[in-house]
């Protein structure tokens, strides 16, 4: 497989960068490795994280009529167990007993919002949770909607804010706001 660096086709979406020098998945070899947080604090981490699904008014006009049932509740349901299950999904992530995620969506003239909440006390942070539980729950927007159109588009993936850690706080300094109420 080829790492080199490509040219990006979209301007980066960071409003804020904040580049640490290295990344810490992997040992002096450059071999992947699950970070050590033993040493750690144990303390309240936060995350919020947020995704677009965007449509066409036919298919969010029939949303309400979905024989599957309603989409936007079976994605808020869907977003919760994934959270509950990422370090599953991603090999990297630490097991944390969440003690908070929520979910929520809007519809807006071009789409639907979801936005992710996770919380925890532990000794590393939720936001791969909450960026998991945004994904899924979209993605679960799609599958329920798919049959009436494949071009749907879920896009904007993003971690919106997180607290606790040594690496502090973040908030996105330019909200991306895709959906139009």
């Amino acid at each position: 497989m080829n790492m080199g660096k490509k040219k990006s086709i979209r301007p980066s979406a960071n409003g804020n960068a904040q580049s640490k020098g290295k990344l810490s998945h992997y040992d002096a070899s450059g071999r992947a490795r699950m970070v050590d947080v033993s040493g750690k604090e144990v303390g309240r981490r936060e995350a919020e994280a947020s995704a677009f699904v965007e449509m066409s008014a036919e298919v969010l006009s029939a949303l309400p009529q979905n024989p599957k049932g309603n989409p936007l509740e079976v994605a808020r349901f869907a977003g919760i167990s994934a959270a509950k299950r990422t370090s599953e999904l991603i090999p990297m992530c630490h097991p944390l007993p969440l003690s908070y995620i929520d979910v929520t969506t809007e519809v807006c003239e071009n789409g639907v919002q979801v936005n992710a909440q996770a919380a925890t006390s532990a000794q590393t942070g939720v936001e791969m949770e909450a960026l998991t539980a945004a994904a899924v729950a979209a993605l679960t927007i799609y599958d329920m909607c798919k049959a009436l159109d494949k071009g749907i588009v879920i896009r904007d993936v993003l971690l919106e804010r997180k607290s606790g850690g040594k690496s502090g706080d973040y908030r996105r300094k330019h909200p991306l706001t895709p959906g139009k109420k």
